[in-house]
């Protein structure tokens, strides 16, 4: 069995919010066996404040976050990605770069906390559904035996990750930003 971490790329448009929570959870659920990266089709330039604060309540080092474009990571000295995970449907849409050494990609759509108006709270409230729903499709992807599947098994299973419903709320969770 290879010691090598797999790297995986998280995507969405600006960058600032689900795909900064994606990276936090692969970093640290992965325990060594994922390098987690994100970046954005259009990164807005600053990462949300409360997906900062999801990501300190992990544990995990919030200190180099920063949002960032995908074309870093399409430079060829940058790291190879094994996967390469859309977040939102706007960046699934869109075209992406070529991404050195074909990784296997898949698309798991979340809603953009970021769009959430209200007070503190109710931004919070949404937040950490979508944190929530984060947490348990990294949690499946990182508990896979991926160093006996196969690529195209491997390809199934995120696809199917991504397909699965996620949670919704019953509680009123603020007023989204139309």
């Amino acid at each position: 069995m290879s010691t090598k971490a797999y790297s995986i790329l998280i995507l969405c448009t600006g960058n600032s919010a689900r795909s900064i929570m994606a990276e936090a959870l692969f970093n640290v659920l992965g325990k060594g066996k994922f390098q987690a990266y994100s970046a954005g089709s259009h990164p807005g330039g600053t990462v949300n404040p409360f997906a900062i604060e999801r990501c300190a309540a992990l544990g995990y080092d919030t200190s180099k976050l920063r949002s960032k474009s995908w074309d870093e990571f399409a430079a060829p000295d940058a790291p190879h990605m094994d996967f390469v995970i859309t977040v939102c449907d706007q960046a699934a849409g869109e075209a992406c770069p070529i991404w050195p050494g074909k990784p296997i990609t898949a698309h798991w759509g979340f809603e953009d906390p970021a769009t959430c108006v209200g007070t503190d709270e109710e931004k919070r409230k949404v937040f950490n559904k979508v944190y929530r729903q984060i947490m348990t499709r990294v949690s499946q992807f990182v508990n896979l035996p991926l160093h006996v599947l196969d690529r195209n098994a491997i390809q199934q299973e995120m696809r199917a990750i991504g397909q699965q419903p996620v949670e919704e709320s019953n509680e009123h969770d603020g007023h989204h930003a139309q």
